[in-house]
């Protein structure tokens, strides 16, 4: 292969660092970073100076940042096959980790005379940022330095992720990069799965993200994606307890931001910023061991807002976003803040993939002025009446005996980008009414005088008084399908069947995010378009104002009672009746209703 990567000079020429010089100065290109607010570089600079041994060798740090776009051409969209030129945190992080170098002691194989070697200071690479910046370009060109260009004979390199697919984004970019270079494509075997070099037997595997069957592996290089989803640390454990026979192995890893419950994500973000809060000299035994953690051979490349800063200030975004104006664009993210404005949950998307804060798995959902714009007040009371005969859904949610059980109406809009309107039943047990009034401060007796809610006699929610609200919603309106959870409604499903309702007409419909994410979504859509005619309902608004969503680690996201402070019967039966909706409600005759 004749492009090789430019040879380390340990002459006095190129030590431009010598370890305990407190008075070292800074590079230009580390004191533009602090100019533009970025900590990272100048802690890491200035803890590796104090490395003992460690010296900066800034010929080859220029080589290669020279060298960069003679070898590397982008793969994507509108920059497809243009040379790779490193926008200026990338080049920061170039030159630090082929930069630093730390002598270590090693055996003549020989001989087994003891001699030093001076190798890369940096082993790992802990990149977090925010969406669309360049992170998996710069990933998969960083594995194919280290890979080819240093030539390691038997070297061996792997790229995982939380699954096979994930890892695959790197590693097809990879394979994109090799393919635009001539000198590359001509010395590299391109597989399904691998990349081979013949002339120094090296391989590059993509690897599922399951541990087993990765034990025996000597990783010269070991990339990981998306550290915010994986499951655990095993498989990053074990690729690196198999570098031990390596000279000068390293660990690429690079992620987004979370949720905060996805722990082993979030434990290496806490660890990445206990890093860079950690001792800039060796610690003494008497140090703090609360200051942070003393980990020189780790680059912490760190770009995420602060808890404390205005997720709506451009000034931000611009720092933590530093590919702005490539990737992303500064009027994408202005749309983005534009959805994000108002709405709890487009807010922690927002901040999440673009201000890379690691969010709560749990956010408040509907702004109550949004679902008050939605509705004319006490339009409910007529909406039984008025849509007598008209096209409809139905979706219900069976309490457990003592809690409120609810009936939705959803009725299809009768014209294109017209309203869908809902009609809201409730039930609840009559002799708990003035209690649960009085100890939780809700009004349920208001609302049984005002006909919002309805009592079944007893203790418990009589479950054929539902059964009858059903039938008779059957005869008042065109009924196209009732979707239901099948929690605890078999007995009434079983019931309507043996009254005569078609089982046809019944959608189970599975509560959690898979079953209810894409009718959650068109849900809070049609809230924030003004296009859901609630009619003022004053129980669904109770409850709208209750309820909170979960999120996925894909941010996709549905509704949950267990976290919700009160209750949201009304709201889920609403998007049961909505997934009813969307699953294509059949029409009147043949085929299904366009909605």
């Amino acid at each position: 292969m004749d492009i090789a990567l430019p040879a380390g000079d340990a002459s006095a020429a190129a030590l431009t660092c010598v370890a305990g010089d407190a008075f070292t100065p800074e590079p230009d290109w580390i004191v533009k970073a602090s100019a533009l607010g970025w900590e990272w570089p100048s802690i890491t600079w200035r803890r590796a100076a104090r490395v003992p041994g460690a010296w900066f060798d800034a010929a080859k740090s220029d080589a290669i940042v020279e060298l960069w776009p003679k070898i590397f051409r982008l793969t994507d969209d509108r920059f497809a096959g243009a040379p790779f030129r490193l926008a200026f945190w990338q080049e920061i992080t170039v030159r630090l980790l082929v930069g630093w170098k730390v002598p270590v002691e090693v055996l003549d194989p020989q001989t087994h005379e003891k001699s030093f070697e001076h190798v890369r200071l940096f082993r790992r690479l802990m990149l977090w940022i925010p969406r669309k910046n360049g992170k998996s370009e710069f990933l998969a060109a960083l594995a194919l330095l280290f890979w080819v260009l240093e030539g390691v004979v038997g070297g061996q390199g792997f790229v995982f992720a939380r699954n096979e697919d994930q890892a695959k984004i790197i590693f097809d970019k990879m394979k994109a990069i090799v393919v635009q270079n001539d000198s590359l494509k001509s010395s590299i075997g391109i597989f399904r799965k691998s990349l081979w070099i013949p002339e120094c037997r090296a391989s590059f595997q993509l690897l599922p993200g399951k541990v087993e069957g990765k034990h025996g592996r000597s990783p010269t290089i070991s990339v990981g994606d998306e550290m915010h989803e994986w499951i655990s640390r095993e498989l990053a454990t074990t690729l690196r307890q198999g570098m031990g026979a390596r000279l000068q192995p390293i660990e690429l890893f690079a992620s987004t931001a979370g949720l905060k419950s996805a722990l082993t994500g979030w434990e290496l973000f806490d660890e990445s910023q206990k890093i860079l809060a950690g001792p800039i000299a060796p610690p003494t035994a008497e140090a703090d061991e609360g200051a942070g953690i003393y980990e020189p051979s780790t680059l912490v490349v760190m770009f995420a807002a602060g808890e404390d800063d205005d997720w709506q200030d451009e000034e931000v975004w611009r720092r933590v976003n530093p590919n702005l104006g490539l990737s992303p664009t500064l009027d994408f993210l202005r749309g983005e803040a534009r959805i994000a404005k108002g709405n709890p949950r487009a807010e922690s998307h927002f901040r999440r993939y673009h201000l890379n804060q690691w969010v709560e798995a749990i956010s408040r959902w509907l702004p109550i002025k949004k679902w008050d714009a939605c509705g004319e007040k006490d339009g409910w009371r007529r909406f039984s009446k008025e849509l007598r005969g008209k096209a409809c859904v139905g979706g219900f949610d069976i309490s457990s005996t003592t809690d409120i059980t609810a009936l939705i109406w959803w009725f299809l809009p009768e014209e294109p980008g017209g309203k869908a309107r809902l009609v809201a039943r409730f039930w609840v047990p009559a002799d708990n009414i003035d209690v649960r009034s009085k100890r939780d401060r809700v009004n349920y007796d208001r609302w049984l005088q005002m006909g919002a809610i309805e009592a079944t006699p007893g203790d418990y929610v009589d479950q054929s008084y539902v059964q009858a609200a059903i039938v008779e919603g059957l005869e008042l309106y065109d009924v196209r399908r009732i979707g239901y959870d099948p929690w605890n409604a078999t007995k009434l499903y079983t019931d309507l069947q043996n009254e005569g309702v078609d089982a046809e007409l019944f959608l189970k419909v599975r509560q959690g995010i898979p079953s209810l994410g894409e009718a959650s979504k068109d849900f809070e859509r049609l809230v924030f378009a003004g296009l859901l005619d609630h009619g003022g309902h004053p129980v669904l608004r109770w409850m709208a104002q209750n309820a909170l969503v979960r999120f996925d680690r894909n941010m996709n996201f549905s509704p949950d009672k267990a976290a919700s402070r009160e209750k949201i019967d009304g709201i889920a039966a609403a998007i049961t009746a909505n997934v009813a909706a969307l699953n294509g409600a059949p029409a009147a005759g043949s085929g299904f209703l366009d909605y």
